[in-house]
């Protein structure tokens, strides 16, 4: 740490007019009274130091420059920073004493804010500096800026993979890199006396990118006969030594699981996988259909966590293309992880874990020589740049080559990362065939990787609601041991409906809850519970999976973990709790890319927001849920989204709507549902298609849905087929089959859906003129509702009841219809059969708008607060024999 007025000559700078502009408007801000904070971001080497250095010559008052101290012991940054203020000024003497008592950090900022004369303080490096510190000083900036003003200026900058704090008011600028002028100027400046010879120029110039530490490091590292021509260059260039001092300080700052991941990235860029330009396919430790996680080995042979993937997407120094693959952001990284994986440096300072041995390497790259990708996006053919004279570009073309040399391991892992990459954020199916070459690969080489792989490839045909997929991933996975094997044995019996071999095996893995602690094993536990039907063992066993992801911080594995808690919740019924998880499900599936698993979770939060009544909800979340799940393959989640749009028509009145979208999700066949949930769904089409008179479509679903809950692999199924032949039979048939439905219903813990036997019950029994007996069914279905905070079902209940004569709890019991005038009780019968404004209002010869002006006084008197709950009303009316149907619904003339 240093404090100074100003260094002795400004630094020059070359193509930052903006970044100084920004400068000088913090310098004016703080001048004035003002103050702020200016953030500076930037790859290693862009100049964030320069530009530190040039605003403290240039502003007219005090600079500090404020760099971490070496030791970075809790608060060891903060205290430097006072200790260097207070012998200056009074203001940063009393600021010290504040900084030294507890809880002081942020009123002795405040002080320099309000008392200090016109000072800059340039932070250089902010993510170097002790967490402590940097927590206090971003609580101390947000407190002061803009509620007390001062004329401190604090000029912050960080490492562009830093995760800076929130500041209102704050602005931030990013570095990058320099414009060919720039770059000709840069080199001119970095070899006085004379400039390179034009040939060598160029090169510079041209292997540089316009990187300004490259360049500088690249122009250091030659000797002044080859700057002059006369020596001949080395190739490349910009070798492992220029990019080990520009990033080497980097690289040994990360942990090495994410040393070891930039390393495999840059090996399948490489190779040529991702396509062009310096990308390369991911690895993200994560499984859906609530299979398992798996992660590729470790470049020493070891299993690395991949949970730095997603950190190192999140912080920016890889980022997600199209199709889910990921590359580098900066091409240079993706060079230097490479170099640094071939050549790893024994004893580093700083205490940085030591990197793969030189054998290792080897494994991960090619003979000789590799020095990764050109920076620009587009490569020329090796032969055309030999031609062209640009030895140097075709020194970076090599993929054949490195595919060719790559070993069966290393071509295994490469296609794991992109299996893995895909089934993150690009088409499920492509990732099944990435997965399964990679487990061919892997097979007797890494066999704990071969059956990560084919389980993740099972995974990935799972959501693609694949069958003959799910049993050639599950097939020929000899190295499959213990309960795993038992997860295998039990999902193919399953899948080929062997029930009973199915439950053997399945059986111990739930008991087992995985045999391990590993919240991967856990899940696979608690998909084998999901797939015998218990419910509550599921939602237990994913709950425990959830709590040892975040014991261990696996942020990349915290989205799935919540994506089968939510599902689960989802089918025991509880859908309180089921949005509670998908909704932070969905936040870190955003925060880490994985695109397919966010979907998923819209798809539970729209069928959350149906049983809620909340239509707008039900829209955005499956429109967001079918726009990944259409291009992706997600049938699985499209399924779920479809049935949520379905609910939400059916709660709105549109019953053959809601039946023409549920019919083909209870087909079989390619262009029907998802295997695993299309029985699921036949309960609310029988319901629907009864609703809008399709009672043949119906009683087909129905007897199928029969021959699928005998087999006892859903617990609540026995009540719902009940409910189905309640709704499909006539007479007194009716009524036995809905008692027999709730009394199943007591047996399996389904609280909701019983609830909703009990409210078709009550409706039925209202339509035959039983209110009396309808009431108790419907007061204990809207209780259930309530308690469920199922909004919609509830209102539904609600109308109902209130259609009885009976209290519901809320709005009073609705008027008679002789309340209303003749005209709107023809108005409520049409808008009743479903009729819209414009049709009411061409039947009965008026305008749309008086048709509304009607039914909103409609709605004040009887009590209800839309149009949905009007066929209740009008059946109560007719139950009661108050008015003919005949005569109120009889158009005017005739």
């Amino acid at each position: 740490m240093s404090g100074a007025t100003h260094p002795v000559g400004g630094p020059r700078l070359y193509d930052r007019a903006a970044e100084l502009a920004a400068v000088a408007r913090l310098s004016a801000r703080a001048a004035a009274g003002r103050g702020g904070v200016l953030f500076v971001t930037g790859n290693p080497g862009e100049g964030r130091t320069a530009l530190l250095d040039r605003a403290a010559y240039d502003f007219p008052g005090t600079a500090y420059r404020v760099t971490a101290p070496h030791h970075r012991g809790p608060w060891s940054a903060a205290r430097a920073l006072f200790t260097e203020l207070a012998p200056t000024t009074a203001a940063g003497r009393r600021a010290l004493r504040l900084a030294r008592s507890e809880g002081g950090f942020a009123r002795a900022v405040a002080v320099l804010a309000t008392e200090a004369e016109a000072v800059l303080i340039c932070v250089d490096d902010l993510h170097l500096w002790d967490a402590h510190s940097r927590a206090a000083l971003a609580v101390a900036w947000q407190e002061t800026d803009g509620r007390r003003p001062g004329r401190v200026g604090w000029l912050v900058s960080a490492a562009r993979h830093h995760r800076l704090p929130e500041v209102p008011g704050a602005e931030t600028v990013r570095l990058g890199r320099l414009t060919t002028a720039g770059a000709r100027a840069l080199l001119d400046d970095l070899c006085p006396p004379a400039a390179p010879t034009p040939p060598v120029g160029e090169r510079l110039l041209d292997e540089a990118a316009g990187h300004p530490g490259v360049l500088a490091a690249a122009v250091r590292r030659l000797t002044a006969p080859q700057l002059a021509g006369v020596l001949p260059l080395p190739r490349p260039v910009v070798d492992d030594t220029v990019l080990a001092e520009v990033y080497g300080g980097l690289l040994e700052r990360l942990p090495a699981a994410s040393r070891r991941l930039l390393a495999r990235v840059a090996v399948v860029a490489l190779a040529g996988r991702a396509g062009a330009g310096a990308d390369g396919a991911s690895t993200v430790a994560y499984g859906v259909g609530g299979v398992g996680e798996s992660a590729p080995a470790g470049v020493r042979g070891a299993r690395a966590p991949a949970e730095p993937l997603e950190g190192l997407v999140a912080d920016g120094l890889l980022r997600r293309r199209r199709g889910g693959a990921v590359g580098f952001e900066d091409p240079f990284l993706g060079r230097a992880a490479l170099a640094s994986a071939r050549h790893p440096r024994r004893g580093r300072a700083g205490g940085g874990a030591p990197g793969p041995s030189r054998a290792v390497a080897e494994r991960l790259t090619v003979d000789g020589p590799v020095t990764g990708a050109a920076p620009t996006a587009a490569r020329p053919p090796a032969g055309a740049a030999l031609a062209r004279g640009e030895g140097h570009r075709a020194d970076r073309l090599r993929p054949s080559a490195a595919v060719r040399a790559l070993s069966p391991v290393a071509r295994g892992r490469a296609q794991l990362v992109r299996g893995l990459a895909a089934l993150a954020g690009g088409p499920v199916m492509d990732a099944h065939e990435a997965l399964l070459q990679a487990a061919e690969l892997l097979r007797g080489r890494a066999p704990v990787e071969a059956s990560d792989a084919r389980f993740l490839a099972m995974e990935a045909a799972w959501a693609g609601g694949d069958v003959e997929a799910c049993l050639a991933a599950l097939d020929g996975g000899e190295d499959v041991r213990g309960l795993e094997r038992d997860f295998a044995d039990g999902l193919r019996a399953a899948l080929t409906v062997r029930l009973d071999d199915a439950r053997t095996a399945l059986v111990r893995v739930v008991a087992g809850d995985g045999g391990a602690d590993d919240p991967r094993l856990l899940l696979r536990a608690g998909a084998a519970a999901l797939v015998l039907g218990d419910t509550a063992a599921a939602a237990r066993i994913h709950a425990r999976a959830l709590v040892r992801a975040r014991a261990e911080h696996r942020t990349a594995l915290l989205p799935h973990a919540l994506e089968q808690l939510a599902y689960a919740e989802l089918r025991a019924g509880r859908y309180g709790r089921a949005a509670l998880a998908a909704r932070e499900g969905l936040r870190t599936a955003e925060a880490t890319g994985q695109h397919n698993v966010a979907a998923h979770q819209h798809a539970v939060l729209a069928l959350v927001a149906s049983v809620e009544g909340d239509g707008t909800a039900v829209t955005e979340h499956a429109g967001r849920a079918l726009a990944t799940a259409g291009p992706h393959g997600l049938v699985q989640a499209a399924t779920l989204a479809e049935w949520a749009l379905a609910r939400a028509e059916r709660g709105r009145g549109l019953a053959a709507q809601a039946a023409a979208r549920l019919l083909p999700l209870v087909r079989p066949g390619p262009r029907g549902g998802h295997f695993a949930l299309r029985m699921l769904v036949v309960p609310c089409f029988v319901e629907t298609a009864v609703a809008s008179g399709r009672d043949a479509e119906a009683r087909d679903a129905a007897d199928e849905y029969a021959a699928w809950a005998a087999l006892g692999v859903d617990g609540p199924a026995q009540a719902q087929l009940a409910r189905c032949r309640a709704l499909l039979a006539e007479g007194e048939a009716s009524a036995y089959w809905f008692r027999e439905a709730v009394r199943r219903h007591d047996s399996c813990g389904n609280d909701f859906e019983r609830a909703r036997t009990l409210l078709a019950y009550g409706t039925w029994l209202r339509r035959r003129r039983r209110p009396v007996d309808a009431r108790g069914p419907l007061r204990d279905a809207l209780v259930t509702f309530e308690r469920a905070a199922a909004g919609g079902w509830a209102e539904h209940a609600r109308s109902e009841l209130r259609a009885t004569g009976g209290a519901s709890g809320g709005a009073a019991v609705p008027a008679a219809p002789r309340e209303l005038t003749p005209q709107q009780q023809r108005i409520v019968r049409l808008v009743a059969r479903g009729a819209t404004n414009q049709e009411v209002a061409d039947h009965l010869s008026l305008s749309p708008r008086t048709v509304d002006h009607h039914l909103r006084g409609v709605f004040a008197r009887l009590g209800i607060r839309s149009r949905v709950e009007l066929p209740a009303v009008v059946d109560g009316w007719d139950a009661d024999r108050e008015v003919p149907a005949s005569a109120a619904a009889r158009p005017p003339g005739r």
